[in-house]
């Protein structure tokens, strides 16, 4: 997990909207009541020494940086 704030700046952060995301542990983060199912894609190695890149600037893993990319670009399409 990366740094720590107090709950009260927290939730200022996240009520105007900031990025949260270095505040929050995603790889042990859970949703009571949702089943996961595992899911393989194939990458060239060139994305995933990117994505790695990626994940460690937000200190969270591979695997939590692709469910979150993920997430928003579902949230956006819908």
């Amino acid at each position: 997990m990366g740094k720590t704030i107090d709950i009260e700046e927290f939730e200022q952060k996240f009520d105007a909207g900031e990025d949260i995301s270095e505040y929050i542990d995603w790889s042990s983060a859970r949703r009571p009541s949702v089943a996961a199912r595992r899911v393989n894609v194939d990458m060239p190695p060139h994305m995933i020494a990117q994505l790695d890149v990626q994940a460690r600037k937000r200190g969270v893993t591979r695997q939590a940086l692709i469910k979150m990319w993920l997430a928003d670009r579902l949230e956006q399409a819908a």
